[in-house]
């Protein structure tokens, strides 16, 4: 720790000594330190002292923003048995009481609003409106799960025994696990641990290590509601650490459920795991998404969607647009719509007022992306426009690139592939939309897909049995930018897991079929005759 401490001193660009862009007062309102503890039960904080440390730079300028102790194996068996002690209390009080608590909790997140949203900007490199929307997100869905909280329907059916009462009921579930990506760092976060949280449920919160600080941000700002409520330690947890402390959740029977989200290579590894000791993943993995453009698209509504779902977050959503399947009869007036445009994108801070897009998360990312345009290439795919990484004055992280436009198609390794950066592959296809529907189905992912047009036929067809493969299919809009009332996630390598709105909160309980004699008779099931 004191190494990595002078190390960050050394450099000369840390925020706490230069207040960059109004960040020295973000992090003394949401409690962020120079150096942070690894762990955190609610109210109580450990693990500060541990020798493992991490740096946290912002991509956006380099400067350092704090250090982060990391969880030993000794942290995590502490916190699972904070969660798991928490839960027997949690789990009795009534479930519109569980939703007061995330009501506070909204409105805690819409005191911070501005704060946090900053800091997700400032750590993650998405510009600042998103970074705002991120935390409204978070506000959004604490208030869809206080609804929620007087809603956990079951079920009654007939029985066909005389006096008898047959019905299903919920359960809490017990400690959900929650493994987060860096691109949305918080609001995955809040859409698993609200639902959990009036389940019954209490949670354990592993951020990406890219990323941590923001949890620990958001950790300060519900603490104060634990406390106003007397609650006790353990509902809400929160554990940094590196991939060997994702492992150990993974692997461990007292979490029942783990919610993994992150790349496909990863949530095979975590789903592998679960189900070896038969428990839930939910999987929110990579995905490979199109947009349709058929020869009936309006193209006035199209090339905004296009662009935000190509560009938005830097290519760094799940939901990014990667593929743009286009009509041949369009195609050459789409492409110079795009080239048009393209030159003309904002790139820069993404604290910056009027910046469009922002950084990559690190080198890796970057390298990624140089990596993939030259593998593309090389199957014969042309780069139309973007593609380098900017340099000079503000550009000297090396985070910055241009986004690409590469004219490809889609039987291409690289098109098949999900690189997490702005790159839009442009293919054309010919004939009905039962063609373009067939290679937008043509890649193993299956999370977000949309259709243009104003024909009804082809509208329908997208979204028929035989339409799109994906868990979530738009008509008119874009792929990016889903809301939160609707269940959220995809099929195939996606990972099939739902989180966020309609039913989705019925993995965060346990299901149970009662059935209740009311006579003086013992009837057996399918006329069963035993006597005795």
């Amino acid at each position: 720790m004191k190494q990595a401490l002078e190390e960050a001193a050394a450099t000369g660009t840390d925020v706490q000594d230069h207040d960059h862009h109004g960040i020295k007062q973000v992090l003394h309102d949401l409690g962020i330190e120079a150096h942070n503890a690894a762990w955190s039960t609610g109210l109580t904080w450990g693990g500060a002292q541990n020798g493992n440390t991490r740096t946290i730079t912002s991509t956006t300028d380099g400067r350092t923003i704090g250090t982060v102790a990391l969880a030993t194996a000794e942290d995590y068996e502490q916190v699972v048995q904070k969660a798991q002690e928490a839960f027997k209390t949690w789990r009795l009080m009534p479930a519109p009481k569980r939703g007061e608590i995330v009501r506070q909790i909204g409105n805690k997140l819409r005191e911070y609003k501005d704060s946090l949203g900053k800091l997700v900007s400032y750590e993650m490199g998405k510009i600042l409106q998103e970074g705002l929307g991120e935390v409204q997100e978070m506000i959004d869905i604490c208030d869809f799960a206080v609804g929620l909280s007087r809603q956990l329907h079951g079920f009654t059916m007939h029985s066909e025994r005389p006096a008898h009462r047959m019905y299903e009921q919920y359960h809490p579930l017990g400690v959900v696990g929650i493994i987060s990506a860096f691109n949305f760092p918080v609001a995955v976060w809040s859409w698993n641990a609200m639902l959990a949280a009036v389940c019954g449920d209490t949670c354990i919160w592993k951020p990406s290590e890219k990323t941590p600080l923001t949890a620990v941000a958001v950790q300060h700002i519900i603490r104060d509601v634990l406390r106003e409520n007397e609650l006790p330690e353990g509902i809400f947890n929160l554990i940094i650490g590196d991939a060997e402390i994702g492992a150990k959740m993974a692997a461990d029977t007292r979490v029942p459920l783990v919610s993994a989200t992150g790349s496909t290579r990863m949530g095979k590894k975590v789903g592998e795991v679960v189900g070896a000791r038969l428990g839930r993943a939910l999987l929110e993995l990579g995905g490979n998404n199109a947009i349709i453009l058929t020869e009936h698209a309006d193209l006035g509504i199209a090339i905004p969607g296009i662009v935000f779902g190509a560009v938005g977050t830097a290519g760094q959503r799940c939901t990014t647009t990667r593929r743009l399947i286009i009509h041949e009869s369009i195609f050459e007036d789409v492409k110079a719509r795009l080239l048009k445009i393209y030159p003309n994108l904002p790139i820069g801070h993404p604290l910056q007022e009027g910046t469009l897009v922002g950084p990559l998360i690190d080198q890796d990312a970057v390298q990624s992306f140089t990596k993939a345009l030259a593998a593309v290439q090389a199957e014969g795919g042309q780069l139309l426009i973007g593609g380098e990484i900017l340099s000079g004055a503000g550009y000297e992280t090396g985070t910055y690139v241009k986004p690409a436009l590469v004219e490809a198609r889609n039987e291409y390794h690289t098109v098949q592939e999900e690189t997490f950066a702005p790159i839009l592959y442009l293919i054309k296809y010919s004939g009905g939309v039962e063609n373009a529907i067939d290679t937008q189905n043509g890649v193993r992912q299956g999370l977000s897909s949309s259709i243009f047009t104003v024909n009804m036929r082809e509208a329908e067809a997208f979204l028929s049995h035989a339409g799109s493969d994906c868990g979530i299919a738009n008509v008119n809009i874009g792929t990016s930018g889903a809301e939160i009332g609707g269940a959220f996630g995809g099929e195939k390598e996606t990972g099939g897991g739902r989180e966020s709105g309609s039913d989705a909160w019925r993995v965060y309980m346990r299901r149970q079929t009662n059935t209740i004699n009311y006579s003086t008779q013992l009837p057996l099931a399918q006329g069963i005759k035993f006597d005795v």
